[in-house]
């Protein structure tokens, strides 16, 4: 109730000219926020994934692509590792969807003064915040583990990568949740489509050797963008150029928010 109210006094502020000191879409990632930084078990259990990656891949296949000349493979694994502890975050926003609506909580946003529009992108920009800031944990765990940037100069670059994926996915799973109401499907459907595209992403091997149609595949991925561009930015490695990886990645993130939007203005309670 008290998200209502304060949505609720944004609109009486927002008719009296005042509207710029309580925003909705603030309010929402806000919250977005504070119910990550208070579930602790979250953020240590989101980080068992990458640390398997890590080691299982990293030290496990790494003397195998060492000897096949192809370099270090820890430092080609590491912005793949961190763009799946996105993506995974990302999408989780989703489930919240489901779950607020079975608890009554969405029911009271929606009825608020505010366009569900707003609450939408309040509730992204809030989720893919959250993803950032896991990849950016994930990151941490990284260089603890042995990867190293090859230039720190590019890093604010990372993150603007690290948020349009983010953006992507949050949006995607909130799309994927407006149209869903049983929770515990959710994550099959999320495995179901985002495994294959973290998979087929050039996140654990590279694009360059490819079948055709593997390559023709990977080349639709969006999450191939976002992955490549993460790389060029800590690793100095692409397979495209940093700004084909920025443009396409940009319009998937603008293509998936409209749907996303759309579909979250159909929800029904």
């Amino acid at each position: 109730m008290s998200l209502l109210v304060a949505l609720t006094a944004y609109a009486a502020i927002a008719k009296c000219g005042g509207a710029k000191y309580m925003n909705a879409i603030y309010i929402l990632w806000l919250r977005q926020l504070k119910r990550y930084s208070r579930s602790r078990a979250r953020i240590i259990g989101s980080l068992g994934q990458p640390l398997l990656f890590f080691i299982a891949f990293g030290f496990g296949f790494g003397p195998i692509y060492s000897k096949a000349g192809a370099g270090n493979y820890l430092e080609f694994l590491g912005p793949g590792v961190i763009t799946m502890a996105i993506v995974f975050t990302a999408m989780f926003a989703g489930i919240e969807v489901i779950w607020d609506r079975q608890f009554g909580f969405l029911k009271e946003t929606l009825v608020a003064p505010v366009s569900r529009f707003n609450i939408m992108l309040g509730r992204t920009i809030g989720g893919a915040t959250v993803a950032v800031i896991q990849g950016g944990v994930v990151f941490v765990l990284a260089l603890i583990i042995g990867f190293r940037p090859t230039n720190l100069a590019y890093l604010p670059f990372a993150f603007i990568f690290m948020f349009l994926i983010a953006t992507f996915y949050t949006a995607f799973g909130t799309a994927i949740a407006s149209r869903l109401q049983d929770m515990q499907a959710f994550p099959l459907i999320m495995n179901f489509l985002v495994m294959p595209m973290v998979f087929l992403s050039s996140a654990l091997f590279p694009l360059a050797g490819l079948p055709k149609a593997i390559e023709i595949i990977s080349r639709a991925n969006p999450l191939t963008y976002g992955v490549d561009g993460l790389r060029w930015a800590l690793d100095g490695q692409s397979f495209f150029s940093p700004l084909i990886d920025f443009s396409v990645l940009s319009v998937f993130t603008l293509i998936v928010l409209a749907i996303g939007s759309y579909l979250f203005s159909k929800i029904e309670i």
